[in-house]
């Protein structure tokens, strides 16, 4: 009897502890996707509590929405160059630090400094967002003053007459952008795999080198296999991530929040945010916000699959 007394007092204190953060996540997280969903269907205007049903209209008129079409095909490049550029650099980087050096009588190592290059790669990771807007906005300046443009007209290569205006040419603002991404995300994926490599024996590596296999035969015949669980999980943040670029458009480009010149730079997001606030479009907006979630879940559906394989044991 005692023991049936403890079982049930054993459930009811595990289904305490289970219902209220379950309760927290549906209010707070699963209930504002709810009624995202239901405001789409509505004219609703972000301020009126009275508001009509329009049906499809707000997702038949994004069809039809230019600064929408192409904010969309900016975040499907982003969605491409991103994940790729960074887990590419991040995966180089991290094999060169844990095992790129040739090791003597140690065995396998990192280069020469391996541990400084970490804390210099990650550095850039401990930086805020907005801190980034600022500094990246330095280096894009129009002037002499911004330091690209200053090596540059140093080194003769741009005229001092006409800097180039990194964040207001349309053929080059988004890839700035994207060499912001780059360079702030590479840190964290470097540790993420650094931390996956040192879980690999060494035993493997040195194996290969006594076969006589080389830097590049390592790294893809040993070192990408086995990495390859983190190189997936990587991939869909990075791929989110390149869904929002939010905050990097609206403080480093032109515009109501950003998306300068003439829409070039323009991400959903900022569009989303400048029907909301702006515009007093909310039941549009809410529709691209729908828009979005489908098109991430999917995104990140088709990444797994298309990166899965057996794992590796050893």
């Amino acid at each position: 009897m005692s023991q049936v007394v403890q079982g049930r007092g054993r459930a009811g204190f595990i289904a305490g502890f289970l219902l209220a953060p379950l309760a927290l996540y549906l209010t707070f997280v699963i209930w504002p996707y709810v009624q995202t969903f239901g405001y789409s269907f509505t004219n609703w205007t972000g301020q009126s509590p009275t508001f009509d049903f329009v049906g499809v209209d707000n997702y038949s008129a994004l069809m039809k929405d230019e600064v929408f079409r192409g904010a969309l095909w900016n975040n499907l490049l982003l969605l491409v160059f991103v994940p790729v550029v960074t887990i590419l650099l991040a995966l180089f980087f991290a094999f060169m630090v844990n095992a790129g050096g040739r090791g003597g009588a140690g065995g396998v190592q990192g280069v020469a400094g391996s541990r400084l290059y970490k804390v210099v790669y990650f550095f850039p990771q401990v930086l805020s967002l907005a801190i980034l807007a600022v500094l990246f906005g330095a280096v894009y300046r129009t002037d002499e003053g911004g330091l690209l443009n200053g090596v540059l007209i140093r080194l003769g290569i741009v005229d001092r007459l006409h800097p180039i205006e990194w964040l207001n040419e349309p053929r080059l603002v988004l890839w700035c952008l994207l060499l912001v991404v780059v360079w702030h995300g590479v840190g964290f994926y470097l540790v993420l795999f650094s931390a996956a490599m040192q879980s690999v024996p060494k035993d493997i590596y040195e194996a290969a080198l006594l076969d006589g296999a080389g830097r590049a035969q390592t790294f893809f015949k040993v070192t990408l296999p086995l990495l390859w669980d983190s190189v997936q999980t990587s991939a869909v943040y990075l791929g989110i991530a390149a869904m929002d670029m939010f905050v990097l458009v609206s403080t480093m480009t032109s515009g109501q929040f950003g998306g300068g010149p003439d829409h070039h730079s323009e991400v959903m997001a900022t569009v989303l945010m400048r029907n909301f606030l702006y515009f007093g479009k909310s039941g549009y907006a809410c529709a691209m916000g729908v828009v979005m979630l489908v098109l991430t879940m999917i995104l990140s559906v088709i990444t797994l699959r298309a990166t899965r394989r057996e794992r590796i044991e050893f």
